[in-house]
């Protein structure tokens, strides 16, 4: 069976719901585990000449002790909008200005703060299952479309078992990495 022929690009399909894996391990490093790491402030954007910049490309993110992270921003202009920025992000963290050097120090997490931590996981993991679920949806239009030109319905149905498969393969995979972070958040 080639894909090129019916119109279903399960490689497209794979490469996207890859993507959004991808995304999520990315929203997972933001989150904090009591520990200073740079990939926290990753996601934040700050509203740097009318369009929104990644933090890490209006300033210098550095990592001097295990409890801290400083951002030195190269623009002295954007250092109000960055620090909004950050308290905006809902890391739970309050900037210290420094002139031109934002501190950001990285308290202990508390049982309270802790489980806000594994919450906010639970809802990245359930926005990559959505997204997961959207790609599976576009490829069953596929599937639609390629049934209206002539697709065999044997053949329309080996598709939707591959797609389903695929897709419940992803939404183990977040599954399990939302465990994983879950445990790692929670752990003292």
């Amino acid at each position: 069976m080639a894909n090129e022929d019916l119109d279903i690009d399960t490689d497209d399909l794979k490469r996207r719901m890859d993507g959004a894996m991808q995304a999520l391990r990315q929203e997972f490093a933001s989150l904090r585990t009591g520990r200073a790491s740079a990939s926290m402030v990753e996601p934040i954007m700050v509203d740097a000449y009318g369009a929104a910049t990644p933090i890490n490309q209006v300033g210098t993110v550095n990592v001097p002790e295990p409890r801290m992270v400083t951002i030195s921003i190269w623009d002295k202009t954007l250092v109000g909008k960055a620090e909004k920025a950050i308290r905006e992000s809902g890391l739970g963290i309050n900037p210290v200005i420094d002139g031109t050097t934002i501190r950001l120090p990285i308290p202990e997490l508390n049982e309270e703060r802790r489980k806000d931590l594994a919450k906010v996981a639970g809802t990245y993991a359930e926005n990559a299952r959505v997204a997961i679920r959207n790609v599976r949806r576009d490829g069953m239009d596929q599937l639609k479309k390629a049934k209206s030109n002539g697709m065999g319905e044997d053949d329309q149905k080996l598709w939707q078992t591959e797609i389903q498969e695929m897709t419940d393969e992803y939404i183990k995979r977040v599954d399990d990495t939302l465990e994983t972070k879950q445990q790692e958040i929670m752990q003292v």
